[in-house]
C-alpha cells in the first residue's frame, strides 16, 4: 500500500493538507482532514472536514465534483470504514467510482487503522499511504496523542520577561507581554479542547479562560476549563462557572461537590483525599472526554509539576524585551531539580517576532 510518488502527487497532497488546516479550530474532537479529487491532471473537487457530525472531507469533495468516476483521491488521513457520527467514507468513494486513493497517513483510531485502506483494495481500488505523512501527523498531533497514548497533546503557554520572570513577587503580572502576543494566545486557545490551570490562578485572577477573538468564535466552540484543585477551594462565585463551555474541577476532596455543581461546575475526584491531584489521571480523564489538545495557562507550581512529570509536549514562550529583576516569580517551580543532569532538553521548532515580543516554540524531551 506504499509506493513512489511524483511531483504532481506531492502538489495535490500539499493542497489537501492546506484544506485540512481549515478545520483546526472547528473539527474537534474529530481529526482535521482534507481531500482533493483529480482526474486527467485536473482538480475536479476538493473539501475539508469542518465540524463533528458534518460531512467528512471525502464526501464534501465528491459532492463538489459531481462525477468522480476514474478519479484519484488525495486525502490527508485514511478514509474511515466504520459508522461513527457519519457513514463510512470508503463506501462513498467506492460508490462514486473513484479508482485510486493516496492517503498521507493511516488512521491511528483502532476502529480504522488500516481497515479503510483494506476495504478500498478489496473493492479493486489502488490504495497507497505514506505521502507527506509527517506533515499530516503534525496537523493531528492531538488526535494521534489521544488515541495512541490515552492523553491529549499538552501545549504550555508562558509569558515571561527576558530574565524569565512571570510576575512580581507580590503577584503583579498585567501585562508582561504586549497586545500582539496576547492576541496570539487567542489562537492557541481556539485550537484547544481544554485549558488547564490551577486553583491558585483562579483565586488570584478569576480568569475566564475563554476565546474572545471573533475570528475563532463563529462556530460557537469554547474550550473546556480544567482546574486542578485538590481541596476543592473553587469559589461558587468564580466567573468561569457562568461562561459557555464546561468547567471541570479535579480534586481529591469532593465534599463541596453538590454546591459547586449547583453553580454549573463538574467535579471529578481523582486520587486519595489529603493528597495531590495526580496529573496523569487528569489528562487521562480529559482524553476520555474526547479532548485532543490541552493548553496549559498556569502558575509556576502546576507548570513545574507538569514539566517534572514529563507531561508537557510543547512549550510556547512569549518573551518580552524587559528585565524584571529578582523580586519576581519564575516560570517554573521544580524543587526536584538540583543538578544540571535534571534539566529538560528543548528543541526549538520556531522563533518569531510577535509585536514587540519574541515567541519561542519548542518541543520538550521526554
Amino acid at each position: 500500500m506504499t509506493g513512489t510518488y511524483t511531483a504532481d502527487d506531492h502538489r495535490y497532497m500539499a493542497q489537501a493538507l492546506r484544506l485540512a488546516a481549515h478545520g483546526r479550530y472547528t473539527a474537534r474532537p474529530n481529526p482535521v482532514v482534507g481531500c482533493v479529487l483529480v482526474r486527467d491532471g485536473a482538480v475536479i473537487g476538493e473539501g475539508w472536514h469542518a465540524r463533528a457530525g458534518e460531512a467528512h472531507a471525502e464526501v464534501v469533495a465528491l459532492e463538489a465534483a459531481g462525477d468522480a468516476r476514474g478519479a484519484t483521491a488525495y486525502v490527508t488521513l485514511e478514509p474511515c470504514a466504520h459508522h461513527g457520527r457519519t457513514p463510512p467514507c470508503t463506501d462513498a468513494l467506492i460508490a462514486a467510482g473513484v479508482t485510486n486513493v493516496v492517503a498521507a497517513m493511516r488512521d491511528p483510531n483502532p476502529h480504522v487503522d488500516g481497515g479503510g485502506l483494506g476495504r478500498l483494495e478489496a473493492a479493486g481500488m489502488s490504495a497507497r499511504v505514506g505521502l507527506m505523512e509527517a506533515a499530516a501527523a503534525r496537523l493531528n498531533r492531538g488526535f494521534v496523542s489521544r488515541v495512541t497514548r490515552g492523553r491529549p497533546f499538552v501545549r504550555m503557554k508562558v509569558a515571561a520577561s527576558l530574565d524569565g520572570a512571570t510576575a512580581m513577587r507580590g503577584g503583579e503580572s498585567q501585562w508582561i507581554t504586549g497586545p500582539a502576543a496576547r492576541a496570539d494566545v487567542q489562537r492557541l486557545r481556539a485550537r484547544s479542547g481544554a485549558i488547564l490551570t490551577g486553583i491558585g490562578t483562579v483565586l488570584a485572577d478569576d480568569p475566564s479562560l475563554t476565546v474572545r477573538d471573533a475570528r475563532f468564535t463563529a462556530a460557537g466552540l469554547q474550550p473546556a476549563r480544567a482546574i486542578v484543585d485538590s481541596e476543592l477551594r473553587m469559589p461558587l462565585s468564580a466567573g468561569m462557572l457562568c461562561l459557555p463551555g464546561r468547567t471541570l474541577v479535579y480534586c481529591t476532596d469532593d465534599s463541596r461537590r453538590e454546591a459547586l455543581e449547583g453553580e454549573g461546575g463538574t467535579v471529578i475526584r481523582v486520587g486519595d483525599p489529603g493528597g495531590r491531584v495526580p496529573l496523569d489521571a487528569v489528562l487521562a480523564d480529559l482524553a476520555g472526554r474526547e479532548i485532543n489538545d490541552v493548553l496549559v495557562e498556569a502558575g509556576p507550581t502546576l507548570a513545574g509539576a507538569l514539566l517534572q512529570a514529563g507531561l508537557v509536549d510543547e512549550l510556547v514562550i512569549y518573551q518580552a524585551p524587559h528585565i524584571m529583576g529578582h523580586e519576581t516569580i519564575p516560570m517554573f517551580e521544580t524543587p526536584g531539580w538540583r543538578t544540571l543532569a535534571d534539566r529538560r532538553a528543548l528543541t526549538v521548532t520556531d522563533r518569531r517576532q510577535v509585536g514587540t515580543d519574541t515567541r519561542i516554540t519548542a518541543t520538550v524531551a521526554q
